[in-house]
């Protein structure tokens, strides 16, 4: 019998892009403190955050799962941004990135609760963004409401318009779950959305 697979978090996009998988899984928030550390990198920061909340997730079970957990940000010339939460914030993100380049940085990691094997990958995306100006910007903000999402848009809605172009191995990472890279690492836990959807139980919970 298969092990549970759980998704440690709320947020509706990786869910929906769990979903294309096809394998039932549940939600469970994690309760952790995202506060970046004193000095902390980016590619430390998501790493050590996919972890903790995997970790945290781990500590409410009882039956053997496997847990998936994410984390990403955002660097605009090595600086980390995090997700808006207000228009005001996301116009401002949205008037820096104008005409530049921005990087996503996205990590994945897949926990056996029962082992407490860990696999990690950490997938790194780029946007190129036009040349924008404030009415457009703005627009695009009431308009799509990309206040929860790091970065300020959202890539699989309205959020294409602002782009020059994307460079990178998975376009899902730029939306919070590198599927590819997830496949991967759940392979290793001998689960394979090509063999195993048919055969799981409907236990889908939000």
């Amino acid at each position: 019998m298969l092990p549970t697979l759980i998704l440690a978090s709320s947020s509706i996009y990786r869910k929906e892009l769990l979903n294309r998988l096809r394998l039932d899984f549940q939600c469970i928030s994690p309760s952790i403190d995202e506060s970046r550390l004193p000095n902390e990198p980016a590619s430390a920061l998501v790493t050590r955050l996919a972890i903790e909340k995997a970790s945290a997730v781990k500590q409410t079970l009882k039956d053997d799962s496997i847990i998936i957990a994410s984390d990403q940000v955002a660097l605009l010339n090595d600086c980390i941004l995090g997700k808006p939460h207000t228009t005001e914030n996301a116009i401002k993100q949205l008037l820096e990135f104008s005409g530049k380049k921005v990087t996503f940085l996205t990590s994945l990691c897949v926990l056996n609760s029962k082992t407490n094997r860990t696999e990690m990958s950490i997938d790194e995306y780029h946007v190129y963004f036009k040349a924008l100006s404030l009415e457009e910007i703005t627009n695009y903000v009431l308009l799509e409401r990309p206040l929860d999402c790091a970065g300020s848009f959202k890539c699989e809605g309205l959020g294409v318009v602002l782009f020059e172009k994307m460079e990178g191995s998975d376009p899902n990472s730029l939306i919070g779950l590198p599927l590819i890279s997830l496949c991967k690492l759940l392979k290793r836990h001998n689960i394979n959305p090509l063999l195993d959807s048919e055969s799981r139980t409907n236990i889908n919970k939000t």
